[in-house]
């Protein structure tokens, strides 16, 4: 689903000087880029894994889904007829954030905002509300207690919950969370450059406790369990690239080996609406438990099926509302899901 284009937050920023580097898409090509799409995202991915990229697409072929293309790197630049997915390549991103850094070192601009401020602090100040009721109790906890030995119960209070934010950009989102009161804070970019600009926007801004490490969320190095991940239009643009749909099922295998077991997972998207987002979870549970499906149905032994691994639990419900075909509809949705 197309969404609808969201005015930057600062109109001064796209007028930076592009950093001097043939490597980089031109300003022409990321000018048609941005205008022929709605989703300003923090992030994308590389596919550098050959053997993930195979297992990904395995599993696209058995759920029916369009093929990959013959994309193997964001390092290449893209076919000429797929503008719509220059977004989804981490050249594009690379040459963003080098206007932005650049911006910020000559004129302390922080950059754009995606999705604009106000819904970034309608995500801050729900996420902290919606961590509140669960920590109180008013939310029930559907969490397998065995799993929990290893990654300890949540804490009590949300404001220690350990914070994970993928695709970061320039980390504003992270210091809305530290307005709400988190504190144990960490951001994940794979563009050097977005993690340059947050680094220096939280030096300037006072948030000095915020971590931010340059890591792609598709070959994540991070061995640590996050109680809260956030995602505000990470998924977005890597559903852009070319091998959108391979890129997902990476996707979903990684943020899974990150989010603690009682965890919660949201995401932000305008790309997506909240039924497509809890539909892509429920596709996701039923892949991880097709290999124990396949054996009870080919032999007599008895299937034992894990639960599934994320289950929807909230989403925002205070967004600006639109009809369109006698459905109603938002630009923007953020949903919450919690790992079992």
């Amino acid at each position: 689903m197309a969404g609808i284009r969201l005015q930057p937050e600062d109109p001064d920023a796209s007028q930076a000087r592009p950093p001097a580097s043939s490597d980089l898409i031109s300003d022409d090509d990321r000018s048609v880029a941005a205008d022929s799409w709605s989703i300003k995202s923090d992030y994308g991915s590389t596919l550098d894994d050959e053997q993930r990229h195979a297992d990904a697409s395995e599993a696209l072929s058995v759920a029916n889904f369009r093929a990959a293309s013959d994309y193997s790197s964001d390092k290449e630049e893209p076919d000429a007829e797929a503008v719509q997915s220059m977004l989804g390549f981490q050249s594009y991103w690379d040459a963003q954030y080098a206007d932005e850094l650049t911006n910020f070192r000559e004129h302390g601009h922080a950059g754009e905002v995606w999705f604009g401020a106000d819904v970034m602090e309608v995500v801050a100040s729900w996420t902290k509300s919606l961590c509140g009721e669960f920590c109180q109790g008013h939310l029930s906890n559907h969490v397998d207690d065995s799993n929990c030995e290893s990654v300890g119960q949540l804490e009590k209070e949300p404001f220690n919950w350990s914070v994970l934010d993928i695709g970061t950009g320039n980390g504003l989102l992270l210091q809305e969370l530290a307005k709400q009161g988190f504190s144990d804070l960490t951001g994940t970019d794979y563009s050097e450059g977005a993690i340059d600009l947050a680094r220096s926007l939280a030096h300037r801004d006072g948030f000095t406790n915020i971590k931010f490490l340059v890591d792609d969320i598709l070959e994540t190095k991070l061995d640590r369990k996050f109680q809260l991940l956030v995602d505000k239009g990470t998924l977005d643009a890597i559903g852009l690239h070319p091998d959108g749909p391979v890129k997902r099922i990476m996707y979903w295998d990684s943020v899974s080996s990150l989010v603690a077991p009682g965890g919660l997972l949201v995401i932000t998207s305008c790309n997506s609406t909240k039924d497509e987002l809890v539909q892509e979870v429920d596709a996701f549970n039923q892949r991880r438990n097709s290999p124990s499906q396949e054996l009870g149905a080919s032999g007599d032994q008895e299937v034992n099926r894990d639960p599934p691994l994320f289950r929807y639990v909230d989403h925002v419900r205070s967004y600006p509302t639109f009809m369109f075909g006698g459905s109603v509809g938002s630009r923007v949705a953020t949903v919450a899901f919690q790992r079992n």
